[in-house]
């Protein structure tokens, strides 16, 4: 009788036994699999070098990939505003050579800009100008002076806004519409005069940028109202990532006015930008025919912030 209980007594503990170790070994298998590099969570990877080159590639490596772009930069507009939130001061000096009239001085040519939207700036300025002929090579300014023969002296508020229609895409341009009023606040002049401008260009290769432009603008001289037409186009050329040179023509043609002859000019010029957030230019520029300037000399800076 002893006998069978001893056996049955055995087979338990052996089978005790038994389920022990294949419970040890589920456990032991099951934790090897937790273990895996295919379960385990991402963060606890090593980063691989193509990862950490694609976050720092040359875009964000180079801070003048997003640099600032003026519009006294050149007598044609730049198509881009200012981003939302931010602003742009620009001021210059330009003096020009009359042939027929006392040269003219121009500053400080003050323009505020800020960025209301991504795609709309507001925009306020003021200038003041000695000689006998309005400021006719910057576009930010008045086209009240086809030559006068007297020394005046005037100056003007400027406010406006400038509106980007379009981005670039394929041969479809990049484009802005520019509209500013200029009001007198000293001189003898007490007309107000409107200007409204559409820009308009291209990205080529190699970074090159061919824009151009068609303004019109109101103007009075004696009691005489007439309007002003200026197209112009400039190709800007990057020397490096801080230096960039361009080659321009403008001009003035006048409508409605007995007399008024057309003018014409060429202007070769630069900017050099010591951050992305500040442009030191220089132009200068020379008539093309009798009834323009003989010459003109530009030079200012813009800021961003």
């Amino acid at each position: 009788m002893r006998e069978p209980r001893f056996i049955v007594a055995a087979a338990l503990c052996c089978g005790l036994f038994a389920g022990g170790l294949s419970t040890t070994a589920v456990c032991a298998q099951d934790a090897s699999i937790l273990q895996s590099p295919e379960l385990t969570p991402e963060r606890s990877k090593p980063r691989s070098s193509e990862a950490e080159s694609a976050e720092t590639g040359p875009e964000a490596e180079n801070p003048f990939a997003d640099h600032l772009e003026t519009d006294r930069d050149s007598f044609t507009p730049a198509t881009t505003t200012v981003n939302r939130g931010r602003w742009i001061m620009e001021s210059s000096y330009s003096f020009i050579d009359n042939r027929r009239a006392p040269d003219t001085n121009s500053f400080p040519e003050l323009v505020l800009r800020y960025g209301l939207g991504e795609n709309f700036e507001l925009r306020m300025g003021w200038n003041f100008e000695a000689g006998g002929g309005g400021n006719i090579v910057s576009s930010i300014e008045g086209d009240e002076g086809l030559e006068g023969a007297k020394f005046e002296r005037e100056s003007r508020v400027s406010y406006g806004f400038k509106w980007r229609v379009t981005r670039q895409s394929d041969w479809l341009p990049e484009s802005s519409v520019l509209v500013q009023g200029f009001t007198p606040t000293s001189g003898d002049a007490a007309a107000t005069e409107g200007a409204v401008t559409y820009v308009w260009g291209w990205e080529l290769p190699q970074r090159w940028k061919l824009d151009g432009a068609i303004r019109y603008a109101s103007s009075t001289d004696n009691e005489d109202d007439f309007a002003i037409w200026n197209p112009s186009t400039v190709l800007r050329i990057p020397v490096t990532e801080q230096v960039a040179v361009h080659a321009e023509y403008f001009g003035a043609i006048p409508q409605g006015r007995a007399g008024g002859q057309s003018q014409h000019f060429f202007s070769p010029g630069l900017h050099f930008l010591p951050t992305p957030d500040l442009e030191i230019g220089f132009r200068v520029g020379w008539g093309l025919n009798d009834a323009s300037a003989r010459f003109f000399v530009n030079s200012g800076v813009g800021m961003r912030f």
